[in-house]
């Protein structure tokens, strides 16, 4: 069977695609203007509980803690919800760690790696297990996740103690997006991405995607594929649940099967629980235009439900 070539196609669409301009237009309403910052210390001061409690008492160090990571071009708002939920509870503490690179600036952003990212995240893993807290856990966010899935690669949860447990929240390790897998080809054209976003969620997110964090974006998810069809290793000791939207527009469900085949422990498997929602990041409702008591409900028994395994 004769197939069409579609090479000149593609490439008459980079040339009309070159002469747009690669430099963003930012105002200052933006957060990737840098005008104002999810990384200042004042607001890094209140999120992160090594922070914040920085010599704590024995009964805070048998208090649970979950590091909370949110997920590609997001930030720390991405889990203040579980955060007042935490405060309401009284039973656990919440972390809320912004991603190397992310919160600042365009340029900081552009400039930034998967590694650099996933590092804040290992800095305050490392720093609550140095003063002595027990119970650690982590939460990722769609991108959230599979850089705490690479950490399992790494000596971390060897060297310093305290994981108990893992909870994974629409992890991307497929994207529902098949076009993010032509950002080598695109990419140095385009030069970023626009996105749109609701006005609760303006100065929470970047609105533009520079192509080189979509690169980082595609190296980090491709190479978490990778490793788990080759299989990644898991203590028996550490307890791991996977939340999965079943209509997700960034994160394709398959994600879910990949990490329950590609994470072993000895005697026990991944807790994976399909969730019938079409949001991406169901545990995060506001800044949203619209929500619903379905969704209210489905956030809710998550977070109830991470409560509870967190003893």
């Amino acid at each position: 069977m004769k197939t069409k070539n579609i090479f000149p196609v593609i490439f008459g669409f980079i040339l009309v695609l070159s002469a747009c301009n690669p430099t963003p237009e930012i105002d200052d309403t933006m957060l990737d203007s840098g005008k104002f910052s999810f990384a200042v210390p004042d607001s890094l001061q209140k999120r992160l509980v090594s922070n914040y409690i920085a010599n704590p008492t024995e009964a805070q160090k048998n208090t649970p803690v979950i590091i909370a990571a949110h997920g590609y071009s997001a930030t720390t708002f991405e889990w203040d919800e579980l955060r007042e939920y935490a405060d309401s509870a009284k039973t656990f503490y919440v972390s809320q760690v912004l991603l190397g690179g992310h919160g600042r600036s365009y340029k900081d952003f552009k400039n930034s790696t998967w590694e650099i990212w996933q590092s804040s995240i290992r800095d305050e893993f490392a720093k609550l297990s140095q003063k002595g807290f027990k119970k650690i856990y982590l939460t990722g966010s769609s991108t959230g996740a599979p850089l705490i899935i690479e950490m399992f690669k790494s000596t971390i949860f060897s060297d310093y103690a305290g994981l108990k447990g893992v909870f994974l929240i629409d992890p991307i390790v497929v994207s529902s997006d098949k076009q993010l897998s032509l950002v080598g080809l695109l990419g140095p054209v385009l030069g970023y991405t626009l996105t749109g976003m609701d006005e609760g969620e303006e100065g929470k997110w970047y609105v533009y995607r520079p192509q080189e964090t979509l690169k980082q974006l595609m190296e980090l998810i491709d190479l978490t594929r990778r490793d788990l069809q080759n299989v990644i290793r898991v203590s028996d000791d550490v307890y791991m649940k996977v939340y999965k939207s079943t209509q997700d527009e960034s994160a394709d469900p398959v994600s879910a099967v990949l990490i329950y085949k590609g994470i072993k422990f000895e005697y026990k498997t991944v807790d994976v629980e399909m969730v019938d929602s079409k949001l991406h990041v169901f545990t995060r409702l506001r800044g949203r235009p619209e929500i619903t008591d379905k969704d209210r409900s489905l956030q809710r028994k998550a977070f109830r439900e991470m409560e509870a395994k967190m003893k």
